[in-house]
């Protein structure tokens, strides 16, 4: 079977290569209204996951859905090329590590490696977007890396800077030692990891004292020895607090959390008046001619810690500020690898993280530690590579986003969000907080930032390579490469008549990706109308940790340059998760590989999966079972289905094109209103993006047609000659396969092509996605289906707890319901109702076939009588029959002057003896189970024709070819089966049946009696 899924996708995939169909459906389109798709850029460096199927199914499934919804849809693929995780691995492949070696191993060579990197896995990525179905153009993708995307990007960046919103400043921001780079907030913000980590409390000597310390809180022991300042609060009261021989200050509020045992204040007084404080810093490695003093901070607070906050310029955001406003010298302790420098002697050449323990050590030794103690915090970790992040002081460039903040939060206003809590939420909280976009890196694969400087301070960013040209001292050549260090050696002319050298850094590769609306065509040196014709996006899918990458930078570029939001709707998709809900890695062994999984069970199971498990920005806990699960019920049922119809189409030559009509059965008038409502409802769900439900109504809908209407059916397909109802039955399954296939072709567009290619000869991905049909919809006849059904299922309910097979005839059920008038229509489908629950009457009245066992639900009734429940147990233990039914029918009852309701009450049906109950869904059943010596007998016919049906298809027997049947058993059971001959012709194909031995035989054994049984 698995290998069946396989050839039948290869099959499809080797159709839509020859017929060209991706495009034709794209060309099909042309003139129709635009539906605008914007492909977030993988990187082609490292194998496609779990989530990656998940990402491009969706978008596969809503680019497929919406063009055959009426819209052209273009689907541009692209390559995210640039950064740090090429840097990174080509590091790894050359075994070298950081700038240094780069820069001795050399950097043309170095960035030769990286675009030979860049596509590593680029075949295998084609195969395994090819294999899932996902039609995307790749034979002309954006790639990130080419001039043409550099250029656009460099406009881009030109217009920001003569806007005056591109800038060179000193701030402290987040910095990664390994990767020697600083990144931008919204980097950060996808890297925090809960760590332990080791907090101090050190003692400031005050000055001029012996005796008296400023305690002063960090959670960054190794900032101790930059410290330039200690802040308060001007407003805060700080108190002295005598304890043993010595004395400390402190916020008034933290003093019991911090001193145990017997303590004294021995003063006090407001922050304010500590300002100017001096004292003795407890490490003296460097000199500081301004500093060691209190200053006022109002971002103290007496909250954790106490209350004084130790001040280090180079490493904090707010230490850097509250410095700089007080004109303290500006210390900075760590090198460019995150190492202490020569002067913190005893730790020099170490990575400072690692040195929280021997900065702690070292203050115990020189008698000023007061306190230290482990705590778990969230703290940034590079994206990239995984490493702690530090906060140095460093000059670097700026976009200024603080000015836009307003319009930023205007924009995503007007975008639809899915789910909507992101909008407010996880995203609209990151730009209430944001910050200004720290564009520069100081490495050397990317987009080099288009700045050039002249000492006279004058800045140039050029547009474009003829700007550039035409600025430069001296030619540029017609091939010019726009990276590092080619770029590095062109000069422009200034107008001092001086030499402008272009800045080192290159960009942040986020503002690569964020620009792909404008870039991908080469804006605006391209076609400004193709440009025009698809921008905004109506629509932008990625996982949820895009909120503060991609969906941040592309809102970010597009309202710097258009002052727009650059699409009308994201999908921010959930995690894929292994079955206990843990985060997939190979590191852990519980990976998923998708392209293993289409192997084995093909990419339309693992597409169903994926869309119909749960909705798409939930979290998934996903596992192989998963999608084994989702191969068996959707794609094998739908196959089993097509099989069904194609065996006795070919038998008796059924054109469904040409040969319609016939006489319509209640079952095909019950499943074309079931498929018109389905449609109805898949449509209105996929007009919200509610795919999940979509699938499920799907889903549904296909367990129907399979386990209810074609298997209620088969004996109309049986029947010889072409009779009008035959004809009717086939027709109505054409009609019902061609449109299931139609609707499933955007979920699972290769079972959903093969079946549709083959009852009409076209692909049903160039039809139109189906719209109901109001005239063919018949509510009350499904509400009446549905109500059968219920009482199908629940009657085998019944017969399980019973511990009686189907197969054995029983003599009566009964049907309880509330709706008289549900009951009366019911009666036309008792028939139906017998033949599937192999009963043999069924009635309506169950007059005296149960009790009724109440009790009183304490936990509604008490609250509400108070004092008076005692009253009311005895009440309700005393009630007669005809009252409990008064109250089933009523909802409420008067015993003596108590009301009772029916929520104050438990109530149970108690069926007779030999009568099963069984409830659900408003309806119920009690189902006769006496067996009598006749409905025994029956039953063994009934095993027996089962054991014939399978003999019949162990020998491969054509299902429409009639047999001889031969039966070698006991004087005894040919007794019983030659009084059921009528039943064995019903049920089987059969010539004869001849109760002699046959020369080829079966043995089998039903209900202890041995028999041989023969076909011929």
């Amino acid at each position: 079977m698995q290998d069946k899924v396989r050839m039948r996708e290869q099959k499809i995939q080797d159709y839509w290569q020859k017929n060209d169909t991706f495009q034709a459906s794209v060309r099909n389109r042309e003139g129709k209204k635009p539906y605008v798709f914007y492909e977030g850029p993988p990187t082609a460096n490292g194998m496609p996951h779990a989530g990656h199927a998940l990402g491009r199914t969706i978008k596969d499934f809503i680019a497929r859905y919406k063009t055959m919804d009426g819209y052209q849809v273009k689907r541009k693929a692209g390559w995210d090329t640039h950064g740090l995780p090429v840097e990174l691995e080509v590091e790894k492949q050359l075994k070298i590590s950081g700038k240094e070696q780069i820069e001795t191993y050399g950097v043309e060579r170095f960035i030769e490696k990286c675009k030979e990197s860049v596509f590593t896995y680029e075949r295998e990525w084609k195969q395994f977007t090819e294999a899932l179905g996902y039609w995307v153009d790749m034979k002309d993708p954006y790639i990130t890396l080419d001039n043409s995307y550099i250029e656009s990007v460099w406009y881009l960046l030109s217009h920001i800077h003569q806007e005056g919103l591109l800038y060179k400043g000193h701030r402290v921001v987040p910095y990664c030692p390994h990767c020697e780079t600083s990144l931008s907030s919204h980097e950060v913000a996808q890297g925090y990891k809960d760590v332990s980590d080791l907090s101090a409390t050190a003692k400031f000597l005050v000055e001029g004292t012996t005796d008296e310390y400023l305690l002063g809180w960090t959670t960054t022991p190794w900032t101790l020895p930059a410290n330039v300042a200690i802040a308060v609060h001007p407003e805060l009261t700080y108190v002295t607090v005598q304890q043993g021989s010595e004395k400390y200050i402190v916020a008034e509020g933290l003093a019991n959390n911090l001193f145990k045992g017997d303590y004294q204040v021995v003063a006090s007084r407001k922050g304010k008046d500590l300002e100017g404080m001096r004292y003795e810093a407890p490490f003296a490695y460097t000199q500081v001619n301004k500093g060691h003093q209190v200053v006022l901070a109002d971002f103290v607070t007496d909250q954790s810690g106490t209350g004084l906050v130790h001040i280090a310029p180079a490493y904090g955001e707010d230490d850097y500020k509250v410095v700089k406003e007080n004109g303290l010298d500006f210390v900075h302790v760590v090198d460019g690898k995150g190492r202490y420098t020569e002067e913190v002697t005893p730790l020099a050449g170490r990575f400072v993280k690692d040195c929280d323990v021997d900065i702690i050590k070292l203050l115990a030794e020189r008698g000023r530690l007061f306190h230290k103690e482990k705590y778990t915090h969230s703290y940034p970790h590079c994206w990239r590579c995984d490493s702690p992040l530090l906060y140095y002081a460093m000059e670097g460039w700026f976009i200024r986003m603080t000015d836009l903040k307003d319009k930023m939060m205007e924009n995503n206003q007007q975008v639809e969000w899915h789910p909507g809590h992101m909008q407010q939420g996880r995203f609209g909280k990151f730009l209430e907080n944001m910050v200004d976009w720290n564009i520069g890196r100081n490495r050397y694969w990317g987009t080099p930032l288009n700045v050039w400087t002249c000492e006279c301070g004058n800045e140039k960013a050029p547009g474009s390579i003829a700007q550039m040209r035409q600025e430069a001292v001296g030619s540029v050549p017609e091939d010019v490469e726009l990276h590092k260090p080619f770029v590095d050696d062109i000069q422009l002319r200034c107008e001092c008549g001086g030499v402008m050298k272009r800045t080192n850094e290159v960009i942040d590769v986020w503002f690569d990706s964020g620009s792909m609306p404008f870039a991908q065509y080469h804006y605006p040196f391209g076609d400004k109308q193709l440009f025009q014709s698809q921008y905004p996006a109506d629509v932008v899918i990625e996982g949820v940790d895009q909120t503060r990458g991609w969906f941040y930078s592309l809102l970010a570029v597009s309202t710097l340059i258009t002052g727009k939001a650059p699409y009308k709707r994201v999908l921010s998709l959930g995690h894929i998760l292994d079955e206990n809900g843990q985060k997939m890695s190979k590191s852990k062994g519980n990976a998923l590989n998708p392209t293993d999984l289409m192997e084995t069970y093909g990419a339309d199971a693992l597409r169903w999966a994926l869309l119909s498990d749960s909705a798409p920005w939930n979290n998934k806990r996903f596992s192989e079972r998963t999608v084994s699960q989702a191969k068996s019920k959707l794609v094998d049922t739908l196959s089993n289905v097509f099989s069904f119809y194609q065996l006795y189409q070919q038998i008796d030559f059924f054109d469904g094109e040409k040969d319609s009509g016939g006489v319509r059965s209640t079952m095909d008038d019950w499943i074309l209103s079931r498929l018109h409502s389905v449609i109805r409802q898949v449509n209105d769900h996929l007009t919200q993006y509610d795919i999940t439900n979509a699938a499920r109504e799907l889903g549904t809908f296909l367990d129907e047609l399979s386990n209810w209407y074609v298997r209620r059916s088969r004996q109309r397909f049986w029947s010889n000659g072409m009779t009008e109802d035959k004809r009717a039955a086939f027709s109505t399954l054409y009609e019902v396969l061609k449109k299931t296939a139609q609707l499933l072709a955007p979920f699972t567009p290769y079972i959903a092509e093969d079946i549709y290619l083959q009852l009409t000869g076209s692909s049903v991905h160039l039809t139109d996605y189906p719209k109901s049909n109001a005239g063919l919809i018949n509510a009350e006849l499904e509400e009446d289906m549905t109500s059968v059904l219920q009482v199908v299922e629940l009657t085998r309910a019944a017969r399980n707890t019973a511990g009686i097979k189907t197969k054995q005839p029983l003599a009566g059920l009964y049907v309880l319901s509330g709706h008289p008038k549900g009951n009366g229509r019911l009666k036309q489908y008792f028939a139906t109702i017998k033949e599937e629950t192999n009963v043999k009457e069924i009635k309506l009245d169950s007059e005296g076939l149960f009790t009724y066992a109440v009790k009183l639900n304490f936990a509604v009734a008490g609250p509400r009588l108070g004092k008076r429940v005692g009253d009311a147990k005895q009440a309700v233990s005393q009630m007669e029959q005809s009252k409990v039914k008064e109250l089933v029918d009523k909802g409420s009852i008067t015993l003596g002057d108590l009301e009772l309701t029916q929520a104050d009450v438990t109530i149970e049906k108690v069926p007779s003896s030999q009568l099963q109950l069984a409830e659900g869904n408003g309806l119920g059943v009690l189902l006769d189970t006496e067996l009598t010596k006749e409905l025994k007998e029956e039953g063994f016919v009934r095993e027996v024709i089962r054991e014939v049906q399978t003999y019949r298809k162990e020998l491969d027997l054509p299902v429409e070819k009639h047999v001889d049947l031969y039966v070698d058993a006991s004087p005894s059971v040919v007794v019983v089966l030659k009084k059921y001959t009528s039943m064995l012709h019903a049920h089987l194909v059969l010539q004869d049946i001849l109760f002699e031995k046959c020369e080829k035989a079966k043995s089998v054994e039903v209900e202890g009696e041995f028999l041989r049984i023969g076909v011929e």
